[in-house]
């Protein structure tokens, strides 16, 4: 596997700015300068398709358009920053001058990560990079190490969740562009925080797509939910696969990211000899030699295969880990079966137990959604390969009302989802304002230009939703006040249940960082019993197998009798939801002892958690 990426995007050094284009079915290619000057640079193609010219004396703001074959003027397909939207010219970046101040950053381990899910626009009233810095402290304070950005790539107007984006390169204009990023980044790394992107390699959106102006970047042989697909495998797919490869790289080397989330990645089809995830691992792992610190990358995949985690040279993708929506969907239809018809594929606890012990739980059993047998057993896969939540953007937003967990369930179920993701052996993620039980909506929001487009976007969610079964519309997506709604409401944090559901949060937090069980990631170290009348025992165990946990949770409205084994050791209490100190508005119940005793009988309070420490004899 020896493909060479060029590079694509503009490079300024010295006094001279490096342009490039790849258009390989193109006769001629005109570098249009429209900023500080307008002149036009005739340029030169090589035997691989790439058109380059050098220009010197350009200021490190020149703006610049590509005109191939007369056809017209097009923003540079590899822009770094549209400083007037995805219809404007495109603007040089020069990488090199920022003054970076993360010299001693070497990354986090897999394993140590605790991943927050923030989309930029709705996490502060401003909507920026910078404006997110000074909350860095409180999410640092609470025990959140990794910040993982919904896409930031350019998508038109200044409203959108970014899978809309049409200029991967490019870093959104209305969040501070690519100076923007790199002083968040940047600050992260200073206080020890890591930062993941979400990327989309799978589709372009639909306003300011100027690719096919270029050259085949797009084939019909696969059909895809969003129109043609990506020509990863056909004639000419050497220039897209090192676009999109070449982009996973620059995010590492110029912003100086520590992992990508990527979008979709069974929507990314390709029957070539070396898939494009197998390009783009060793283009990474090429980086990681040369830069000396670690870059992982998180898959989102809907083919419930381990391969997907998989080592190239064993026949996988090589991504560090993917999402685990299995166990989403296992856990939230025992805490809100009035959205059981949603997932109505889910819905017994021992498929909970089975996503604690194994990951998936299709793991080739007939799926009724999918009309067929669905997955493979991951039962071998180790823990630090998956990544769970109670909820992320699609699971808020693609509810009609944006609803969050919180804002669906009552607050003691709230804390035993919590303790679910974070007592398990995976790596956890919050999605933002969820630390605090944030309440207001995140809905799917838009600000095309195009009349159609919106039109098309408002009719398209309606049906949507119809399949999902919500009687009721969702909000106009391309109203400003829809947008605005999503915003979090920070002032709360610090108020009644909401603070608790923080303190909550931060206790569990603490005992992940801390009890040597919750660093055990090797499953074969799990064990989950299920108890009657919907609740379980699960049970970790530190490498060393001298220090473990015991957690009895209850997953009922009813009080549920449990005899502890009689080969149980002494235990003492270490977390109790219902506890004095994480009451909410509920009164009335009773905490759990202090200690536990072999084989005695105790009673757990409707929806509550229990963690105990074995005492070693």
């Amino acid at each position: 596997m020896n493909e060479t990426t060029p590079p694509l995007f503009s490079v300024r050094k010295d006094n001279r700015t490096d342009f490039t284009v790849w258009a390989p079915l193109k006769e001629s290619m005109i570098l249009h300068l429209v900023y500080p000057t307008d002149e036009n640079q005739a340029m030169t193609k090589d035997e691989q398709g790439y058109w380059r010219v050098s220009v010197t004396d350009l200021p490190p703001d020149a703006r610049y358009f590509f005109r191939p074959d007369d056809e017209g003027d097009f923003p540079d397909l590899a822009s770094g920053f549209q400083p007037d939207g995805v219809h404007g010219p495109s603007q040089v970046v020069d990488h090199a001058a920022f003054a970076w101040h993360d010299a001693d950053w070497q990354g986090l381990p897999m394993e140590d990560l605790v991943l927050y899910e923030v989309h930029v626009g709705t996490f502060t009233t401003e909507g920026t990079f910078e404006a997110m810095i000074p909350r860095l402290d409180e999410l640092k304070a609470l025990g959140i190490n990794a910040l993982e950005l919904m896409p930031v790539a350019q998508f038109p107007g200044c409203r959108n969740w970014g899978y809309d984006g049409v200029f991967p390169y490019a870093v959104q204009h209305s969040y501070g562009g690519p100076d923007g990023l790199k002083k968040l980044v940047d600050a992260c790394h200073q206080k020890g925080i890591a930062v993941f992107l979400d990327v989309v390699y799978n589709h372009l959106g639909p306003e300011g797509n100027y690719f096919s102006s270029f050259g085949p970047y797009f084939t019909n042989r696969y059909c895809t939910p969003w129109g043609d697909a990506i020509n990863f495998d056909g004639e000419w797919s050497d220039g897209v696969r090192a676009y999109f490869a070449g982009n996973a790289v620059y995010w590492f080397e110029q912003f100086h990211l520590d992992g990508l989330r990527c979008d979709a990645i069974h929507a990314v089809y390709d029957n070539g000899a070396v898939h494009f995830w197998e390009l783009v691992h060793q283009k990474i792992r090429e980086k990681e030699i040369e830069l000396g610190r670690p870059f992982h990358l998180i898959a989102e995949s809907d083919l419930n295969s381990p391969r997907v985690v998989k080592d190239p040279a064993d026949g996988g993708y090589g991504f560090s880990a993917q999402w685990l929506d299995d166990f989403h969907h296992a856990l939230y239809v025992l805490l809100n079966e009035e959205d059981k018809d949603r997932y109505y594929d889910f819905g017994s606890l021992p498929q909970v137990a089975k996503a604690y012990k194994d990951g998936f739980v299709h793991s080739g059993e007939w799926v009724k959604f999918r009309k067929r047998k669905h997955g493979a057993s991951s039962a071998g896969v180790p823990g630090e390969k998956f990544v769970v939540f109670n909820q992320n953007h699609d699971q808020v937003g693609n509810r009609v009302n944006g609803e969050r967990l919180c804002m669906l369930v009552d607050g003691e179920r709230v804390k035993l989802a919590a303790a679910a993701i974070l007592l398990s052996p995976y790596i956890p993620l919050l999605f933002m304002g969820e630390e605090y039980a944030d309440d207001s909506p995140f809905f799917y929001f838009v600000s095309h230009s195009d009349p159609d487009l919106v039109k098309a976007v408002r009719k398209g969610r309606k049906e949507e939703f119809k399949d999902y079964g919500f009687t009721t519309e969702p909000p106009d997506p391309q109203a400003e006040q829809t947008f605005n709604d999503s915003k979090l409401r920070w002032e709360e944090r610090a108020k009644g249940h909401h603070r608790v559901v923080l303190q909550w949060y931060a206790a569990l937090l603490k005992l992940r960082r801390e009890h040597p069980a919750l660093k055990n990631f090797n499953k074969d170290s799990v064990a989950v019993d299920v108890l009657e009348e919907r609740g379980f025992v699960l049970q970790r165990q530190s490498v060393a197998g001298t220090e473990n946990l015991f957690c009895l949770f209850n997953l009922s409205a009813k009080p549920l009798l449990y005899a502890l084994p009689i080969t149980l050791q002494t235990a003492v209490k270490k977390l109790d939801s219902r506890d004095a100190s994480w009451q909410l508005q509920e009164a009335g119940h009773t905490a759990g002892p202090e200690t536990l005793q072999p084989g005695e009988t105790i009673s757990l309070e409707p929806w509550s958690v229990l963690v105990y420490e074995v005492l070693s004899s």
